[in-house]
């Protein structure tokens, strides 16, 4: 028989590519279907590594991407949610999840797959509500995943005549080794375990391939698939390191066991196959769903031992910042309101100590645009929300108890200044976008114009320093340092604004920058303003 190689290698990478496509819509349309409650089902369900595992196959399970899991999982880690232990129950859990895709495509529903693609199409196309879109772009995923493997299938199907690639998998069979390089460096290509195991599955229903040679290829693609997150872990932080060395040695190990229980193995799932009566592709599925679910029972008992193996082998101390307020004991609230006007009042300072921290981080961002300090000030942004949130609450909740007036006093000064903290927040947040914008389009602000904007910039870091210290203290001297310092920003942005026109009449500048930099001196003058209202509470006084 004659192999037609142009139209197989076309039909293949082609069926690929759809394969791929229909990977990512149907995650894209399930994670929106699920909205934000992704990330709240990671953070609440991470209690012990037990609900840590359930919780990764969720999540799994719904943005079809074990990667995209462990990804998600490092940022709740970086962002203090989420110990690193929690974190390792998440990664088992998403092992196992990532088996669901390989289950659907043991589904023997190839034929359907240009029909439900149509009724996704249709769903996406035709209606204006989000949700029903949502639910097409699913569906037009799931169709999409069936069609490229049946194209994929197709220009496989040669591959039973061609002597090379039969000697190759004669090759596997022997030498397992073999198949586990070959799936490990297939999916590091790929970037999808869940691609190379359904091109396995397409061979094994082509019957180009044996159970014995395909066995090895599959656990090589377990080790591929955390290549992805190790990627996404270079230049993250040591916590974001760790969570995907974890996942590197946790498929390493169960590999090792398993490929030294090969024969064992290999019987176990022929007998499988024959018991159930299951189709190639499904017993592939089983093979899959069995070896993680069993990896996972198996390194369960030694969760803390990894933990304490990664932090060997990746010292240092993270740089992690706290969503999650520290001192707000409820308990107090009945039994001490005193004391717990002084938690919330240590938690007030924390949040601030964080919002003059992102500001710093933003200032370097402007100067010298590494993406590390965008993040870390957005990072910071969101936990500044989430502190707003807290510690309100805590405070209204205080706010019936039998106070002396001057513990009233401080109360109120807590409750105003939380919100003027986030605020800071808001403004800073601001100013990274525009930095943001002004990178992306290729503005350039004047010499000059930078160094109003740092030497700005600086005053306004140090008003905010002031006024939470003067806040910590009660310190009055402090509070009219920045009500002092909040005027000369004022006239700075003023004096500003005026040099800046001059810039612009004399075609110094462009428009764009003058854009952004204007906006930039106001978010500053907003932010001074933020920091003496703090300020004010102090001296128990307003503007």
């Amino acid at each position: 028989m004659e192999v037609n190689v142009q139209q197989m290698i076309f039909e293949f990478i082609g069926g690929l590519g759809i394969f791929l496509l229909g990977i990512k819509y149907m995650g894209e349309g399930l994670q929106k279907t699920a909205g934000d409650r992704l990330r709240d089902i990671l953070d609440k369900f991470t209690s012990n590594p037990f609900m840590g595992v359930l919780a990764g196959m969720i999540v799994t399970i719904l943005i079809q991407t074990s990667t995209g899991t462990t990804v998600l999982t490092v940022g709740l880690v970086n962002a203090g949610f989420m110990t690193l232990r929690q974190s390792i129950g998440v990664i088992m859990g998403a092992n196992i999840g990532t088996t669901a895709t390989a289950f659907i495509i043991g589904i023997e529903i190839k034929e359907y797959a240009l029909p439900i693609l149509a009724v996704g199409a249709l769903l996406l196309f035709f209606f204006k509500s989000n949700k029903v879109s949502n639910i097409g772009l699913t569906i037009f995923g799931f169709g999409s995943l069936f069609f490229g493997l049946d194209l994929m299938g197709s220009g496989l199907k040669p591959l039973r005549e061609v002597e090379l690639f039969h000697e190759l998998t004669i090759s596997m069979s022997n030498v397992p080794i073999l198949g586990v390089v070959i799936g490990t460096v297939f999916t590091i290509i790929v970037q999808s375990s869940s691609a190379t195991i359904g091109i396995l599955q397409s061979l094994m229903t082509e019957g180009a391939i044996e159970l014995k040679a395909a066995l090895p290829v599959l656990f090589g693609d377990n080790i591929g698939t955390t290549i992805t997150a190790i990627i996404a872990s270079i230049g993250a932080t040591v916590a974001a390191r760790r969570a995907a060395l974890t996942h590197v040695i946790f498929n390493l190990m169960g590999t090792i066991i398993v490929v030294s229980i090969l024969g064992f193995y290999t019987t176990f799932i022929a007998n499988l196959q024959e018991w159930l009566d299951l189709n190639p592709a499904m017993t592939i599925a089983f093979a899959h769903g069995i070896f993680n679910i069993s990896n996972t029972v198996i390194q369960f008992p030694f969760i803390g031992l990894l933990a304490l193996i990664v932090t060997k082998i990746i010292p240092g101390e993270d740089d992690v910042v706290e969503y999650k307020p520290k001192h707000l004991d409820p308990i107090f609230i009945q039994q001490s309101p005193s004391v717990a006007l002084d938690q919330a009042k240590v938690e007030v300072i924390r949040m601030g100590e964080y919002a003059s921290k992102g500001l710093e981080e933003t200032s370097s961002y402007l100067n010298n645009k590494q993406a590390k300090h965008a993040d870390m000030a957005v990072q910071i942004e969101g936990a500044l929300n989430n502190l707003d949130k807290e510690i309100t609450a805590y405070l209204v909740e205080l706010s019936g108890k039998n106070f002396s007036d001057l513990e009233r006093s401080h109360h109120s000064a807590l409750i105003n200044s939380v919100r003027d903290i986030e605020r800071i927040g808001d403004h800073f947040e601001n100013i990274v976008e525009l930095v943001n914008y002004k990178m992306s389009n290729k503005v350039d602000i004047t010499e000059q114009g930078m160094i109003d904007l740092n030497e700005m910039f600086d005053l306004t870091i140090i008003t905010v320093r002031d006024s939470i210290k003067a806040l910590e203290e009660m310190d009055r001297e402090k509070a009219l340092s920045v009500v002092q310092k909040e005027n000369e920003i004022d006239k700075m942005e003023r004096a500003y604004r005026k040099k800046h026109i001059i810039r612009l009449n004399e075609g110094a500048c462009t428009g764009a920058a003058g854009i952004v930099f204007a906006d930039i001196i106001s978010n500053l003058e907003r932010i001074a303003d933020h920091a003496v209202n703090i300020a004010d509470e102090v001296l128990g006084e307003k503007h």
